[in-house]
């Protein structure tokens, strides 16, 4: 345990140097939701830093979430979360957001059937400020030698989910994702590359690989590419601990 407090303890004190906004986030792949949920009573600390090429387009982020498994089922999992969100902006005086998500695993309603799941986030409490209420739906599959294919759609709010080019209602779109576990050098190694349409604050191509420090440490370094043309591109940390 003084090992965990010592590195999330650093964590914090170098992701709080870079403050910003960010979304309150389920378990994710670098950026949208994946089809993992928690395990029944386990507990999940993460602490996100997004930190801007250019400090003329868009502000940084910084989130710091705590989600925990609720259903003691091999076969049907939920998690819900909350987080705790800085935009350094008018968001900030409601930072509480929260998630949720429902899902099955692979082979778990047939042999060779796929993992599916369902969720909401960016669920805020301040109406058409920070009520994105994001719903999706996924479905993901593990190709032997390919890595875990993923695809999905969210719809969202439309009077907060606004294109960041024009001001129009572009509130929906398409999640994609591969992500894998890069064996051949080492099992404590994981790469991902996954998508979300749209050109409003969620639409971005995100890539990054992660590294398992311990069963229940890891971290991910990422790049985000985001869909509106006047966004500037994000540098990612994810401190991910589980207790």
């Amino acid at each position: 345990m003084k090992k965990i407090t010592r590195v999330l303890t650093m964590a914090m004190t170098l992701t709080m140097a870079a403050t910003g906004m960010a979304l309150a986030t389920p378990s994710t792949q670098i950026w949208i939701p994946s089809t993992d949920v928690r395990d029944f009573k386990q507990v999940h600390l993460d602490v996100d830093n997004y930190v801007r090429t250019s400090t003329t387009k868009g502000g940084n982020t910084y989130d710091l979430g705590l989600g925990v498994g609720v259903l003691p089922f091999e076969k049907l999992k939920l998690e819900i979360g909350v987080d705790y969100i800085s935009t350094a902006g008018s968001a900030d005086g409601h930072p509480i957001y929260f998630n949720a998500k429902l899902g099955t695993p692979e082979d778990s309603m047939f042999k060779g059937s796929p993992a599916l799941a369902v969720g909401g986030y960016g669920i805020g409490t301040k109406k058409d400020v920070t009520n994105q209420n994001v719903l999706y739906a996924l479905a993901a599959k593990t190709v032997p030698v390919l890595g875990r294919l993923s695809a999905g759609y969210y719809n969202g709010n439309g009077d907060v989910l606004l294109s960041l080019e024009d001001g129009r209602k572009d509130n929906d779109g398409v999640l994609l994702s591969w992500d894998r576990t890069l064996s051949e050098i080492s099992d404590k190694l994981w790469a991902a590359v996954d998508y979300q349409g749209g050109k409003n604050s969620l639409g971005a191509l995100n890539f990054g690989v992660a590294w398992c420090f311990t069963p229940k440490i890891s971290l991910i370094l990422g790049y985000d590419i985001y869909n509106a043309k006047n966004t500037a591109d994000t540098f990612t940390t994810q401190l991910d601990i589980n207790f």
